[in-house]
């Protein structure tokens, strides 16, 4: 696999990230002001009051296979209150995100020669492996920038014999995506 390709294959997954954060900016947007405005404080009620509850759920979606997208933890951070606490919060969901990519990486380099992860193989890494053969740390960083599940390619990296070494080099681009996002998400509310 020549490095064109791989840029090739990176750039299109960012190509879709792209479009991806657009489309849930915008999203907010019409929902924060056709549906939220309407009706903010019954909103506002339900969920944001429970700091510790949202952490809770956003940890164990990013360990269990992001069940949910981070983009809606950052609309929530974003009205806990003024910016700096909003950066912490992008940083603490980056950090958990991070810990749990390395976490999944461990986890397959535990379990890749047990029948539980065969049987896994089967059912949610049939996908990504040929991709994972065929670009390798690109499709690493592809899974950290972009809506590729991070948590389920992690755990495919760690079952081959990818060095945990550069698997967490190339996993800090994770940060980035927090930062790039957040960033978004911080200036739909500016508009």
């Amino acid at each position: 696999m020549t490095e064109q390709s791989k840029l090739v294959f990176l750039l299109k997954n960012l190509g879709r990230a792209l479009i991806y954060a657009i489309v849930i900016g915008v999203a907010y947007y019409l929902f924060k002001e056709y549906i939220i405005a309407e009706n903010q404080e019954v909103w506002l009620k339900k969920f944001y009051d429970n700091t510790l509850l949202i952490y809770l759920i956003y940890t164990g979606s990013e360990v269990f296979f992001g069940l949910f997208p981070p983009e809606f933890f950052m609309l929530w951070a974003y009205h806990k209150g003024e910016a700096m606490h909003y950066t912490l919060n992008l940083m603490f969901f980056a950090g958990v995100s991070y810990a749990a990519g390395y976490l999944a990486f461990i986890i397959g380099r535990i379990l890749r020669r047990t029948v539980i992860f065969r049987y896994m193989s089967r059912k949610f890494f049939m996908k990504y492996w040929p991709m994972f053969r065929k670009f390798g740390s690109a499709l690493i960083i592809a899974a950290a920038l972009t809506p590729l599940p991070w948590a389920l390619i992690s755990m495919l990296v760690g079952s081959t014999e990818y060095p945990l070494k550069r698997f967490s080099m190339f996993a800090l681009f994770r940060v980035l995506r927090f930062a790039v996002y957040g960033y978004i998400i911080f200036q739909t509310h500016q508009l």
